[in-house]
């Protein structure tokens, strides 16, 4: 009977309800106290006192809701203090459910973050772009070398980083607000989102992939049109990829909500709908990581080679620092959302990668 749209678990199946015939009561000054005893292990992250609130129209699916009460745990009993009377109960949290006040935590670190993120890859887009237009010289150079010609694609490949990290920024503002209009606009945000986010992670493996050649490889080999395949494998693969789900099986992307533990505070973004193709991304973005990490590994070793100055061993850690950010690494916390590391993995990897640009 009294069953939420989301099918929320209540303690022991219990409803107490208690109410007066000849009115409502609310907003008392003395809040009726009403106790549920369990032999579970519960705790304020794991179970909250709430009442029914109907829905508003005939038709509608009611709720859950925490407005009015205070939930206090105590040795296999959960007390519930209320200012109203109605229907109440104990709604269990599932494990992994962020509450509103996380959820809107979270929501404006990421669109803070990302706003600066967007803001400042864009400067540094531009100014990049700008340095790049170098006066031609009358004087004749002599050809470049190998190791020349690797140093002057660097800057390329950081300017398409740059691109790559921008498009994902706007992509992710775009998704929330675009969420409230319709299906067919929203399904083409989730998809650039899905896109920017697959490109970014593949120039992220070609900074790698460039560093280890730089660094590491001895001998000198010629790659012909180099930039142009490491840009076919970093935007044109992932471009590909998605506009053929979006053609084939377009109902991947749409509507993603993330419920909390209060149904009727959920939040609507733009983004994969499908299992599959989350778990598609989740395992590129792991061999992407796994491939970067030994590649930082390496470059570690390589430094710690190097004979130390004074004020040397600083400056390598430095160097190291901003390697962790270039390739992405921070990306990894991903893999440590459960469990619990799942709140501080959400707060640490928002802070950190909205931040990136």
């Amino acid at each position: 009977l009294l069953q939420d749209a989301n099918n929320s678990s209540v303690l022991n199946n219990d409803v107490v309800g208690a109410f007066l015939q000849s009115r409502p009561v609310a907003g008392l000054s003395r809040p009726v106290e009403i106790q549920f005893w369990h032999d579970m292990v519960l705790d304020a992250s794991n179970a909250t006192c709430v009442f029914w609130q109907p829905g508003a129209d005939a038709g509608s699916t009611g709720n859950w809701s925490t407005e009015g009460c205070e939930t206090t745990h105590e040795e296999g009993t959960v007390i519930c203090h209320c200012d109203h009377l109605t229907y109440f109960a104990v709604l269990l949290v599932p494990v992994g459910a962020l509450s509103p006040a996380q959820l809107a935590s979270l929501t404006h670190i990421s669109t803070i973050g990302c706003s600066l993120s967007a803001a400042a890859t864009l400067c540094t887009f531009l100014l990049c772009c700008f340095s790049s237009r170098r006066a031609p010289t009358s004087t004749p150079c002599p050809p470049p070398s190998y190791r020349q010609r690797l140093r002057d694609n660097t800057a390329r490949i950081h300017m398409h980083l740059l691109a790559a990290l921008l498009l994902l920024n706007c992509s992710f503002l775009l998704s929330t607000p675009l969420a409230a209009g319709s299906e067919g606009l929203c399904q083409v945000t989730a998809a650039l989102l899905h896109a920017s986010l697959l490109c970014t992670l593949a120039w992220m493996a070609t900074e790698a992939f460039h560093l280890l050649l730089l660094l590491v490889k001895v001998y000198n080999i010629y790659i012909q049109h180099y930039l142009l395949k490491l840009c076919l494998f970093a935007w044109g693969l992932p471009v590909l990829a998605v506009v053929a789900v979006f053609v084939f099986k377009r109902d991947t992307y749409g509507y993603h909500a993330i419920s909390t533990p209060e149904s009727y505070r959920n939040m609507t973004m733009c983004w994969l709908t499908s299992l599959p193709a989350y778990y598609a991304t989740l395992c590129y973005a792991g061999l992407i990581l796994l491939f970067n990490m030994l590649v930082l590994g390496k470059v570690v070793t390589i430094l710690r080679r190097i004979q130390r100055q004074k004020g040397q061993a600083r400056k390598d850690w430095v160097t190291v620092l901003g390697l962790t950010c270039l390739l992405g690494t921070t990306w990894g916390l991903a893999f440590f959302s459960f469990g619990i590391f799942f709140v501080p993995q959400l707060y640490l990897f928002t802070i950190l990668n909205s931040l990136q640009g």
